[in-house]
């Protein structure tokens, strides 16, 4: 892994022990990544049949990652997660998947890592994202614990999903 890294630490990690790093995947982090995604997406996968995170092939990661840049997420040094963020003009972000491995959800390390995404990309004045609406705790951790507003929906093939926007005033 290779590229920027940075640390976060929040009061509760002092408590918990746990120490969040974020570095920029490289072509070469694309089986690992593939990894993150399927323990990650998993479980949509069994309960819908489909899901766009799980089951790629290294190839398809390798031009994800040239396509959209990916920090992988390290918890003590065990890369637990993903984060992938692209332009959409001057000062307006996507977010194009936020993902965490089930044994590290509810910690805390996706508020982190949107906090992450917000240092990084600095001159943010728009961050957006998709999820699918019928993922019910994913719309309120955007909405609840990160501040996101919902904008509107969309349609991808069959799902619905629910279009997510925060604006920051500079």
């Amino acid at each position: 892994m290779n590229g920027k890294t940075a640390e976060y630490r929040k009061p509760e990690d002092h408590r918990s022990g746990m120490t969040i790093h974020f570095k920029q995947a490289a072509i070469d982090d694309a089986g690992l990544l593939v990894d993150i995604y399927n323990a990650s997406f998993f479980s949509d996968y069994q309960r819908f049949g489909t899901c766009p995170g799980y089951g790629k092939t290294i190839e398809m990661m390798e031009e994800s990652i040239r396509l959209y840049p990916k920090h992988i997420i390290l918890c003590d040094n065990k890369p637990v997660g993903c984060v992938s963020c692209h332009s959409n003009g001057p000062q307006e972000y996507e977010i194009g998947c936020l993902c965490v491995i089930p044994e590290y959800q509810g910690k805390g390390i996706g508020t982190q890592a949107i906090q992450f995404v917000k240092n990084y990309y600095e001159d943010w004045k728009r961050l957006t994202l998709v999820t699918p609406l019928y993922k019910r705790e994913n719309v309120r951790f955007y909405t609840e614990k990160c501040g996101f507003q919902v904008v509107g929906t969309e349609k991808d093939g069959n799902t619905e999903l629910a279009r997510f926007l925060m604006e920051r005033q500079i």
